[in-house]
């Protein structure tokens, strides 16, 4: 279970470290690929599968499935942790995600997402203006 929010350095090639206590769960390998809100989702190889076998079963008759097949699919790229914990992003990624110096990494139970820092800390700053909203919303799904 990915949860927690961490702050890192991008260095000039494009690399980004894993927190340490999710390493072990992404080393047998991991698929980068462009999230939702402009940051970008890590899915361990495991629940890649299982993501992209759901995708694969929705109609292509749909725009808005191939919209969003093409989204997760097509960006996808494989990247395996060095032996210092970091990834490499890859350059249409980090333009995707509007990435510069600094990453917030954050754990979404079963996904990473990075973000530039400044995009997260506006999206966070708007999020918990809203959360009441949002918890009512939430509400009305069970939660």
């Amino acid at each position: 279970m990915f949860i927690g929010e961490y702050n890192y350095s991008i260095d000039i090639k494009g690399r980004v470290a894993i927190p340490a206590k999710f390493r072990v769960a992404l080393s047998k390998g991991a698929v980068v690929t462009r999230g939702l809100d402009n940051c970008l989702f890590i899915y361990s190889r495991t629940e890649w599968t299982v993501l992209a076998e759901k995708l694969s079963s929705l109609p292509i008759s749909q725009a808005n499935t191939r919209a969003f097949s093409r989204l997760m699919l097509a960006g996808a790229m494989d990247v395996k942790i060095d032996r210092q914990g970091r990834i490499i992003i890859p350059d249409y990624l980090k333009k995707y995600a509007g990435m510069k110096k600094r990453a917030i990494i954050a754990g979404l139970y079963n996904r990473l997402e990075v973000w530039d820092e400044d995009r997260w800390n506006e999206y966070k700053t708007k999020t918990e203006k809203n959360s009441n909203e949002i918890a009512e919303n939430l509400s009305a799904l069970g939660v």
